[in-house]
């Protein structure tokens, strides 16, 4: 180990990222201590990872984190996320930032300050790449002051700012690729709860927990749209058509509009979600680069819709994965095997029930036969604990129909997985 070079060693106690065993590791010896101290690059602060910062006082906590940081003199990737910790005092942790703002290029920051840290402020017109912000407050953004001329990766999770900063901010990002929006206290200036961003680079957007009446997003370059847990009467997505991955999770959406231009599409996955089929299809009919098609826990907007077997081969000649789940609760099967177009290119299948019916097993064979160069099934499946003796018949049954059904495709490897 001696005649590792000190830059080597540097790169060794980056990869072990957390604080405390970095300090151990250095101490070994002086060289040790050098590459620490000159060549350590990545520093990580967080109470989950030791139990015993939760232990210490606030201001014994400060002094441990400012010893350590500044023992260092180019670090690239810090990150302080201190949950279940009291309050910090706004001195050290600009002290922090002001000490490694000029090196760095990722900042993790989850620390409650008393008086709040303008974190724009300290790290702008900077080298910034990746700024993921937790539990904070940003006011009064200036785009014209507080630029981020490299930020590639901006994430705000539980951090309050208005509609207007938030597009402010954005704009004052040229090259921001990722934005994540996770449970934001967003601000409005008006009665009606609407944002509008607009950004030509970005490429990517996670959005989750949030409510608003209307949400306009302008992006251009936009390839992935990923909507969770959220409350929405109008989602637009204004573009040039770049969007390749569309995930809707858990989402109440009166009007959706991705957009006319969707050929690019390779990746849909809807899941609880209630649909208006025609609509939604008009949506993504042009897909035709469409892999994987994923409509789990959906809910169609009229009882009588029915989305056949033959739309979705014709439509997506190039699906390799394809997921349908249906609630039989109101006697109806919603996904049809109407038509004689088979699904060429599907080697994994999902399908799965909420409610177990005799009318699975036949489907799940009308579904194999349309997919003949099938590798893999998966069956997902909702048992209730307390079943009753018809469940336990109709799922008895589905299980020996499975075992003579699979008998005939002794290629496909076959799952099962019960909730």
């Amino acid at each position: 180990m001696e005649y590792l070079p000190v830059e080597v060693i540097g790169n060794i106690l980056s990869r072990l990222g957390a604080a405390r065993d970095v300090v151990i590791a250095s101490a070994t010896c002086r060289k040790w201590r050098e590459a620490c101290r000159n060549h350590l690059h990545t520093l990580s602060f967080n109470s989950n990872d030791w139990p015993v910062y939760r232990e210490l006082t606030t201001s014994r906590l400060e002094i441990l984190i400012t010893q350590t940081i500044f023992q260092t003199t180019g670090l690239q990737c810090l990150s302080i996320f201190m949950d279940d910790v009291d309050e910090f005092s706004a001195a050290p942790v600009i002290a922090w930032l002001m000490y490694t703002r000029e090196t760095l290029r990722h900042l993790l920051y989850n620390v409650r300050t008393t008086p709040n840290v303008n974190i724009l402020e300290k790290c702008g017109r900077q080298k910034l790449e990746l700024l993921v912000l937790a539990h904070n407050s940003i006011t009064g953004v200036e785009p014209s002051y507080q630029k981020f001329p490299c930020l590639k990766s901006l994430s705000l999770s539980y951090v309050s700012i208005s509609a207007l900063d938030l597009s402010l901010l954005l704009s004052a990002c040229p090259k921001i690729e990722s934005l994540s929006l996770v449970n934001p206290e967003i601000a409005m200036s008006d009665a009606q709860a609407t944002m509008e961003l607009t950004s030509p680079t970005l490429k990517s957007i996670y959005v989750e927990l949030i409510s608003l009446d209307k949400f306009i997003l302008e992006a251009d370059s936009l390839e992935s749209l990923h909507l969770k847990d959220s409350t929405l009467e109008l989602f637009e997505l204004i573009g040039k058509g770049s969007l390749k991955h569309l995930k809707i999770d858990d989402v109440s959406v009166i009007h959706l509009d991705i957009g006319e231009s969707t050929e690019h599409l390779e990746v849909v996955d809807v899941s609880n979600f209630t649909i208006m089929w025609p609509k939604f299809y008009q949506m993504i009919s042009k897909s035709s680069k469409l892999r994987r098609l994923r409509l789990w826990g959906v809910v169609f907007d009229d009882e009588d819709e029915i989305v056949d077997l033959e739309t979705i081969a014709i439509c997506f000649p190039q699906l390799s994965r394809l997921s349908l789940s249906y609630d039989l609760r109101d006697g109806l099967l919603h996904y049809g095997l109407q038509g004689m177009s088979d699904l060429e290119n599907v080697v994994v299948l999902e399908l799965g029930w909420t409610v177990i019916s005799e009318l699975f097993t036949p489907w799940v064979a009308g579904m194999l036969e349309r997919c003949p160069n099938l590798k893999k099934l998966v069956i997902h499946g909702i048992v209730s604990e307390a079943k009753s003796h018809e469940e336990c018949r109709v799922l008895a049954n589905f299980t020996s129909s499975m075992v003579r059904l699979m008998r005939r495709y002794m290629h496909v490897d076959v799952q099962f997985e019960y909730e």
